[in-house]
């Protein structure tokens, strides 16, 4: 572990590299060092907590069907198993940022 990941908790590294650069799940897992899944826990809390601090704002571009285009999924905050239209699973991931 670095001085850092001894000394910040996983949201705030989570936090960080988003204000550094939009990030999926997936990549956030890779620099964070914890699970998908976990990260999208963390994402929610995270949004809640940036949510109107210091005018930072909470931002996500949604899952997207490769297949079909559909992006209105009800929780972009999380990763669909698959497309609502047409039923396929080749899901992009959500992108998200904090700017």
């Amino acid at each position: 572990m670095t001085d850092q990941e001894t000394t910040t908790t996983t949201r705030q590294r989570i936090a960080d590299a988003l204000r550094a650069d939009p990030a999926t799940a997936s990549e956030l897992s890779a620099n964070v060092g914890v699970s998908v899944s976990s990260v999208y826990g963390h994402l929610q809390h995270v949004a809640r907590s940036v949510h109107g601090q210091d005018g930072e704002q909470f931002l996500v571009a949604p899952p997207e069907c490769r297949n079909c285009g559909f992006s209105a999924f009800d929780d972009p905050v999380n990763y669909p198993s698959r497309c609502p239209e047409c039923r396929s699973e080749g899901i992009e991931e959500a992108v998200f940022k904090i700017e």
